[in-house]
């Protein structure tokens, strides 16, 4: 070896050499692509399954747990590239599971490759969610009321069925729990460990089903300074639904569409439309449900009155044709008003009339 030559500063081999003007063999001894632990620990809670984390307590499959547990704990030499990490898993018991970790990657344009074996160990603990639950923890309640009746257990099924598709709808939060719930006097109550939750239930029912809602809360204490209050949110649902047959000022309307602050109607005798308030129809009188109207097919069809044969006696009867009939139309819904049928312009299930717009000069808000 001549002086003027590099040479490795640990065995004086020749080049070529890398990091720290060390030769691949000596390169090889000092460096590795990886490092973890050989036990590692973590928690998950005894009541919900939720394993905690850096973002809290949250839902993981057992492959995606152990994602986490390696990302967070495997250390990669710093100029490492096109790293790749393999894991497997081996489950020894309830608490104990074998993780072997193969590794490879590029240092310093040398492919370099570790195999590790770790085990991890699930300690219980309690998440803050679940202790709540356990403890009937609650911020805010949501009573389900009717206007002027009582709801029936068929609407009462409906409506709190929603809830259960909204929550499985929801980005998955551990304070969207029902800390309890059932019937009482009027209607039916559900407490809620999430006022977010409860809202949000709110504003579906309100949006689907009409109706109104209030909001009123309660201040039971201090907490950081801040008042902490509980939340009641009332929910009254009108006595009609979209489609339904409504007496109106002495005329016949059909609900059409659900207002923030009220109804759309539709006047059953022309193409008529107009917005109604809540307090405009405190008298109103529900004359047909929708879901008691008929769909049948004409026998004759002339300019103005269609034949048709009634099932309840099977006899042919003729009623008046709607305003919305056109010669595509192969159906007629039909209602049972005071001992006589009457037509109805049709309805999509969005609340829109099929085959015609309506003028808007004919709309009062």
């Amino acid at each position: 070896m001549s002086l003027g030559e590099d040479f490795c500063i640990v065995c004086g081999g020749k080049p070529p050499l890398y990091i720290d003007r060390l030769c691949e063999s000596c390169l090889r001894i000092r460096h590795t692509i990886s490092q973890i632990d050989d036990r590692i620990q973590y928690t998950r809670c005894s009541r919900s399954g939720t394993i905690q984390t850096d973002q809290g307590w949250i839902e993981l499959e057992d492959q995606e747990l152990h994602d986490l547990l390696v990302q967070k704990n495997l250390e990669i030499h710093e100029i490492a590239k096109d790293v790749i990490v393999d894991i497997s898993a081996q489950k020894i018991d309830d608490r104990n599971t074998r993780l072997l970790i193969h590794v490879e990657g590029i240092i310093a344009n040398l492919p370099f490759e570790d195999d590790h074996e770790t085990i991890i160990r699930c300690s219980n603990g309690v998440s803050p969610s679940a202790s709540r639950q356990a403890g009937n923890y609650f911020e805010a309640t949501v009573q389900l009321r009717s206007i002027g009746r009582k709801l029936d257990d068929s609407e009462l099924k409906i409506l709190r069925d929603s809830l259960t598709n909204l929550i499985e709808n929801l980005p998955k939060d551990p304070m969207h729990f029902i800390t309890k719930e059932g019937p009482v006097q009027g209607g039916y109550d559900v407490v809620f460990g999430s006022k977010g939750l409860a809202r949000s239930w709110a504003r579906q029912l309100t949006k689907k089903w009409g109706g109104q809602t209030k909001e009123s809360n309660k201040i039971v204490g201090r907490k950081d300074g801040n008042d902490v209050t509980r939340l009641t949110i009332v929910y009254r649902k009108p006595a009609f639904d979209v489609g339904d047959v409504l007496l109106w000022r002495s005329e016949y309307f059909r609900v059409y569409a659900w207002l923030p602050n009220g109804v759309t109607l539709l006047k059953i005798s022309q193409n008529h439309k107009i917005g109604a308030s809540w307090r405009d129809l405190e008298n109103v009188q529900v004359m047909s449900k929708n879901d008691n109207h008929k769909t049948v097919t004409p026998l004759n069809v002339d300019s103005q009155i269609i034949e048709f044969l009634d099932e309840n006696d099977w006899k042919t009867k003729m009623v008046q044709l709607p305003w919305d009939w056109d010669n595509t139309r192969e159906t007629v819904e039909l209602a049972y008003i005071i001992d006589e049928w009457i037509s109805l312009p049709r309805l999509t299930s969005q609340g829109d009339i099929q085959n015609h717009l309506l003028d808007s000069n004919d709309t009062e808000e």
